[in-house]
């Protein structure tokens, strides 16, 4: 069972990045599944959430209209869209998984740094 995040990088303000989190070893069906950051001196923050039982999504207000997450059945991955990117989303981030039945996140990927300077 394992969880890769990967499409950090730098960008500038304003620009766009895909992160993709993969998952191997089981199916992203009937889970929850997570984007989490932490930024430097920071604590970790919720981004987004995706239920793949009934395809319901939430996302963290901090990013609201700007971040969006999908879900790719055929490649088991999760996606996490960022779109208007600002220097205080420089962070390294993490997707993170659990069965809906058991209302945690049991799964972490290892992360992928992604700054955004001019």
């Amino acid at each position: 069972v394992q969880l890769q995040a990967s499409g950090g990088g730098l960008v500038q303000p304003g620009d766009s990045l895909r992160l993709s989190c993969v998952a191997s070893g089981f199916s992203l069906g009937y889970h929850a599944i997570g984007w989490f950051r932490q930024a430097p001196g920071k604590e970790r923050e919720g981004i987004s959430c995706i239920n793949t039982g009934d395809g319901s999504i939430r996302i963290a207000d901090s990013v609201k209209g700007r971040f969006t997450t999908s879900r790719d059945n055929a490649v088991n991955t999760v996606d996490l869209q960022m779109n208007s990117l600002k220097p205080e989303d420089t962070a390294v981030y993490y997707c993170a998984a659990g069965p809906l039945t058991s209302g945690s996140f049991d799964y972490w990927g290892q992360g992928t740094l992604v700054t955004v300077s001019s």
